[in-house]
């Protein structure tokens, strides 16, 4: 067995290149020696769908790989997981290089180690929900006693509790998607990969199956690759985001990089109607100069932290602001208005008690 130096990514890819087309191996080794591979793959009519990716993941990192359709990303889910094999490069899991594995090896892993959820839910039409769940315990070879019980225990997780013995068929599309779900936590996967899992849903399920999702993610802490083509979804979920075009890999970086350094006009297009200070943070904005620093904090100031966003820091100093009066054409007040609301209406986090807190980065 691999043994993971501590510290190492979870996931390591390197040089991958996936290539459909006759003798794609022995043609790309040949493009490689010019200029631009690419365009020699493409010219010599070969169909280069991933180009040269490199990237790491690290461990409890949710890293979104998002693109327009083409653009690649479900093809680099599928070499990264080895449902394709890739035309040439490298995928390291935990240290181990998953594309020199054996066919037994694979289904080892798959088994026991690599979680995969995608946009059609594939369940059993004939199993109830905890059997569908259960079934790839089943496949371990576990008793029945035991993996009913681990399946209970993550369809509760997911918010199904009190469906166990209804049928695919009497769910609506959000809980058939949560089944999927629970079945590929079932084996409590290290690594998790999920190619558009909400995609096919209504926006309102959509909401809702994303917020359940992070939820899932704050307890579990998974390694998880996510593939998506909604910008939206990919900045509300992803510790950091890569953007595809063409099969390459054009930028990569935390949601607040994508939305506020772009790489070029084609990440710039995905973020154009996107709020900035929803990314921006106050570390990009606030004062660092030693006189202006206070000696003390005042608690009766909004505690503000370098690592919120503009929006959260403007509804948090909302709260202590007066309100302000709202008058007619005749100077004649009509109305107030608190800050609070008005930070509300924009769209901003309104702090509770507790404060606002952003969410915790992987480990």
């Amino acid at each position: 067995m691999t043994q993971t130096a501590p510290g190492a990514p979870a996931i390591a890819v390197e040089h991958l290149w996936q290539v459909f087309g006759p003798n794609a191996g022995d043609r790309l080794r040949a493009a490689l020696n010019t200029q631009d591979a690419g365009k020699a793959l493409t010219d010599a009519g070969l169909i280069p769908a991933v180009r040269d990716a490199t990237f790491d993941v690290a461990r409890g990192e949710l890293f979104v790989i998002m693109g327009l359709s083409g653009s690649g990303k479900s093809t680099l889910v599928r070499c990264m997981s080895r449902l394709i094999q890739p035309t040439s490069g490298q995928v390291r899991i935990d240290g181990e290089d998953i594309l020199s594995a054996s066919k037994s090896r694979m289904i080892q892993l798959r088994r026991e180690k690599l979680g995969m959820v995608f946009q059609h839910f594939g369940l059993f039409p004939h199993l109830s929900v905890i059997d569908n769940v259960a079934f790839p315990l089943k496949v371990q070879g576990r008793k029945r006693d035991d993996r009913r019980a681990r399946a209970a225990e993550v369809i509760r997780l997911v918010g199904l509790e009190g469906r166990e013995d209804a049928y695919p068929r009497e769910l609506s599309g959000g809980q058939r998607q949560r089944v999927g779900i629970a079945r590929s936590l079932a084996v409590n996967p290290d690594v998790w990969f999920l190619d558009e899992p909400f995609s096919a849903l209504d926006p309102l399920i959509r909401r809702q199956l994303q917020d359940e999702f992070l939820s899932i993610q704050a307890n579990l802490r998974k390694s998880i690759v996510f593939i998506t083509h909604d910008i939206a979804e990919a900045l509300k979920l992803a510790d950091r985001i890569a953007i595809m075009r063409d099969g390459h890999i054009v930028q990569i970086g935390t949601p607040s990089e994508i939305v506020l350094n772009p790489a070029d006009d084609y990440v710039r297009e995905f973020s154009r109607d996107v709020p900035k200070a929803r990314h921006m943070m106050l570390s990009a904005v606030m004062d660092r100069q030693p006189e202006n620093l206070a000696t003390s904090g005042d608690p009766t100031k909004p505690q503000l932290r370098p690592e919120m966003t503009l929006e959260e820091a403007v509804a948090s100093c909302a709260m202590i602001l007066d309100p302000v009066p709202v008058c007619d054409a005749d100077g004649k007040v009509v109305g107030m208005l608190k800050p609070d609301t008005l930070a509300r209406a924009l769209g901003g986090m309104v702090p509770t008690a507790a404060g606002v807190r952003p969410r915790p980065m992987p480990e």
